[in-house]
């Protein structure tokens, strides 16, 4: 993947995943009435951050 798809790639996934960090906070301050959904949400941050890692050291190895 070209060094640009690749910027391009990390933008969208760092913007996402700081939509999740704000919509699990939001979830959170609410009741836990839906601890299912909160789960979810973190389960796709996590993979986000392990996917960002792994584009930052495409890049950094070129």
């Amino acid at each position: 993947m070209a060094r640009k798809d690749l910027e391009a790639k990390l933008s969208g996934l760092k913007t996402e995943h700081r939509d999740l960090d704000q919509a699990i906070a939001a979830l959170s301050d609410k009741n836990r009435s839906d601890e299912m959904q909160l789960a979810r949400l973190k389960k796709r941050k996590l993979a986000l951050k392990d996917e960002i890692a792994k584009i930052e050291k495409q890049m950094s190895a070129r």
